[in-house]
Formats: structure tokens, sequence, C-alpha cells
């Protein structure tokens, strides 16, 4: 297994289940293990070209879905991908429904997000002598949802484009209380990672969509509830749909991007350089070096 420090092997990052990346035509496959400074990732990503396309897929949870949503090292994870020269992040998130028209199978990209995670370790690169903030209030690249939205038309599942993704701490599912609450507040979908999965994209300067695949109704409907063999049932009987948007998805990615996202950093430094904390500054190099020499 290569060991990397930094180079540049995808453009796009895959973040998903641990099986994403058996996807039928992607050639030239490795597995590689990337140092950071933040801890591991989750798992050694799988690199390949796929489409004309070099992607690096990350399981999010680890193979064999071994690490919790409250465990995930997202730092970590956003990092490796960035260090090896992912631009755009695709995530594949499981996610339950809280809307009747959107049915379990069904697709969803959605455009807002909405934070209820109390305990998630790592929501930020800054910190430790090197304040910065970013702007966050369209948390998932717009260019990129409209690529996914427009490749997933051709798929059998039926797709929604737009939505709020409510994000819980986990790993128990909502109560029945929670669940109404969630739904009079016109949420869509909601689930336990891309938090601060999205954030942590952000402020590393990449793009990033998600994928919902609706498994189930969460709690409010009655007769309807969630449970972690429909979850897994439903997951394992859409991964080809999965696959399959994935690569009806890669030809049309925008390759010189001009959204808000790829200059995220620019300006997000509020720290005096010269008050800047030396150790930090070499870790945040990946990500705010090319405007604080």
């Amino acid at each position: 297994m290569a060991k990397i420090k930094s180079k540049v092997l995808a453009t796009v990052g895959v973040i998903g289940g641990s099986g994403v990346y058996e996807i039928e035509g992607i050639k030239n496959l490795k597995e590689i293990k990337v140092k950071t400074p933040f801890g591991n990732p989750s798992d050694s990503i799988v690199v390949g070209t796929l489409e004309g396309v070099d992607v690096a897929f990350l399981p999010r949870h680890g193979r064999g879905h071994v690490i919790l949503p409250s465990e995930i090292n997202s730092r970590a994870n956003i990092w490796a991908l960035k260090s090896i020269g992912v631009e755009q992040v695709l995530s594949v998130s499981a996610c339950g429904s809280l809307k009747e028209e959107l049915a379990p199978k069904h697709f969803v990209i959605p455009d807002q997000l909405f934070d209820r995670t109390q305990n998630r370790p790592g929501s930020t690169f800054y910190g430790e002598g090197i304040v910065g903030h970013v702007t966050f209030a369209h948390p998932y690249c717009q260019a990129l949802s409209q690529n996914l939205y427009a490749a997933g038309k051709s798929l059998e599942n039926p797709i929604h484009l737009g939505g709020t993704f409510v994000i819980i701490e986990g790993p128990a599912f909502s109560t029945k209380a929670e669940s109404q609450v969630w739904r009079q507040l016109g949420f869509s979908i909601i689930g336990m990672t891309n938090l601060p999965e999205a954030r942590l994209a952000r402020e590393a300067e990449l793009c990033y969509a998600t994928v919902g695949l609706v498994t189930d109704y969460d709690v409010w409907k009655d007769d309807e509830e969630v449970s972690v063999e429909k979850v897994v049932r439903t997951i394992h009987s859409n991964v080809a749909h999965v696959k399959q948007l994935i690569k009806n998805a890669l030809p049309g990615l925008v390759r010189q991007r001009s959204c808000e996202c790829a200059s995220a950093a620019r300006f997000a430094v509020m720290t005096n350089p010269k008050a800047f904390n030396k150790a930090t500054r070499k870790k945040l190099d990946l990500i705010i070096g090319k405007y604080h020499k």
C-alpha cells in the first residue's frame, strides 16, 4: 500500500459506502494511505479512473462500517482528499424522509443544512492561534448539486432537487416527538452525517454536494418506522443506482470552478499573520498557504 504526502492523484472525491468504488468501467484502481496532521482518515483511499476522470473513494464509516457518526474524523477525511488534489466531493448519505412525497428509494439533492449535532469533534480546521470564518449560507455547492440532479434524471429512482437536511447526533434514531417537530419546521430529510463534513469541505475550498438516499420515513409515519434492517435492505437494493448516478455525473463536472467554494478561504482568516501560531500555520498550509505566504 502506497504512502503519500501530497500529490495530485484525483480531482473528484466520493465519500460513501465501502463498496461504492466497485463501479463497472473503473480503471487503474489502487489503494493509498494518507497521513494527515489531524489524525487518520476513516480508511485508506481507493483511487481510479472513471469516465476519464480521476476519482478518489473514501468509506465514511470505514470498511465494515466500524465508525459511529460521532466518531468520524471528518477533518482527516477532508484534509486527506484535498491533499491528493480533490476539488469536488460527492457525498452519498443514507437518510430518513420527513415528507410524504420523498419515499424510500428516492434520491434527494438537498440545498440546505440544519445542525442538531452536539458532540462532534474537529468541526473546524481553525483554532489554536488562527481564527477563521467562512461563508456558509449555501452549504452545498449549487453547481455540483445541479450536476448531480441532471445526472440522476435518467435513473429508475425518482430524484428531487432542494430541501433541508437536518443532521442529528445519533446514534439512536429520532423520537416520535422529535420527528414531528422536524416536519413542522419544514425539513425534508434527516441523517447523522454531512456535518461537520460539509462545513470542513467549505473551509478547505472543496465543492460539496450530497445524494441523499431515502431509506425510510423516520418515525413520524404509522407502520413505517425506521429500523436498521430496513435501512440496510434499502441501501443494498440501490447500490447499483448510486454507482450509475456517480458514473453519469462525472463527465458533466465543471473543470474550471467559479463558485464561492473555490475561494472560500481567501478572506476567511481574521488573525494578523504576525500573530499566527507557527505550528497551526504549518498544519493549515494546504488550505491557507496560497493566501498567507
